[in-house]
């Protein structure tokens, strides 16, 4: 190890500064107006699960669980025309193969063939196996399409809470995991009724996905293992409240406008590319077996050489797919 007074000490210094001044620059949030946590009480509601849903510290922290007999899942009390929504969110550890956790925007009971939604997606894995997350984009019921992207995580989502955020905008839908940026999609004229524009609650949500979602179904949720829980805290609805009666906004055209101001900074933007350089293992952008023409808000650029024609990041790939220490090449959650 170099010695506190060599060239190379200070240069590594400089190293570890230039890092942490990086970290700082990218994880910082554009400041809102009343930014702040909302108790279980103050905000939410129970859609199902009943005793599958249990409070912790004055509920400020909210346990979902999924046992053989049931799941559980709660709901922001009122819609929302846009905003800032946030949780802190710990998953089950250990097998969770086909469990679903899931934390996203949707108004599929008020709008049932038109629903918009944006999804975050926890699916679980078996043991030896990193939970993967999804995000999803839906507007005007456009489920025929659906924008999935999938990505690993630089963590272990289980062994502590991190915080996943969603920004929607009259101009643009971004996409946060500890404050910085994953995923933009900006509203273009091509995207048209695609892009979400009608007033949407917030779930939460755990649940047995044993058909699909890992592996395609290969793995199923094991209940010797039960109750899985997932751990919600630090929940933030920052938003225009829409009034349920006629869809009219409650906040003002000035306070609206907030979220359309809030953009990815430079040190975001690069920050986020690495991120999806690194981590991101499908895109539908890239999948050429679902859609052979590219939905129009896809930019392609030299990145589509890193991925297979069916939306596979090609390191993704190589690293489950392979046959790498006696792994068979269809022992994978895709």
């Amino acid at each position: 190890m170099a010695s506190s007074s060599s060239p190379l000490f200070f240069y590594y210094l400089l190293l570890l500064g230039s890092a942490l001044f990086l970290i700082n620059e990218t994880t910082a949030l554009p400041e809102l107006p009343n930014l702040t946590t909302l108790s279980f009480e103050e905000g939410y509601t129970q859609l199902f699960g009943d005793s599958n849903l249990v409070l912790h510290q004055d509920g400020q922290t909210v346990h979902l669980s999924l046992d053989q007999r049931t799941g559980a899942g709660f709901a922001s009390q009122g819609l929302y025309l846009h905003g800032f929504f946030s949780a802190s969110i710990k998953l089950p550890a250990d097998y969770a193969a086909g469990v679903v956790v899931a934390f996203y925007m949707s108004n599929g009971d008020v709008f049932e063939k038109t629903h918009d939604e944006l999804d975050f997606e926890f699916l679980g894995n078996i043991r030896g196996r990193e939970w993967r997350v999804q995000t999803n984009v839906y507007g005007n019921g456009s489920t025929a399409v659906g924008r999935e992207e999938r990505y690993g995580l630089w963590f272990d989502p289980t062994e502590d809470y991190h915080q996943y955020s969603i920004l929607w905008s009259n101009e643009r839908i971004i996409f946060y995991i500890d404050n910085t940026p994953i995923r933009e999609v900006v509203r273009t004229q091509t995207m048209g009724g695609d892009f979400p524009s009608k007033p949407m609650s917030l779930y939460a949500t755990i649940w047995d996905g044993s058909t699909w979602a890992t592996s395609g179904g290969r793995y199923k949720v094991n209940y010797k293992f039960a109750p899985y829980v997932a751990e919600f805290t630090d929940l933030v609805l920052h938003g225009c409240i829409i009034d349920p009666s006629n869809h009219s906004r409650t906040c003002l055209e000035s306070n609206a406008g907030v979220y359309n101001a809030m953009m990815i900074s430079t040190d975001q933007r690069a920050a986020m590319e690495r991120f999806r350089k690194k981590h991101m293992t499908y895109s539908y952008c890239h999948d050429r077996i679902r859609y052979p023409t590219p939905s129009p808000e896809c930019t392609l650029g030299p990145e589509t050489e890193s991925f297979l024609i069916i939306g596979e990041a090609r390191s993704s790939y190589r690293h489950h797919h392979g046959k790498r220490n006696g792994r068979s090449t269809v022992d994978v959650a895709l």
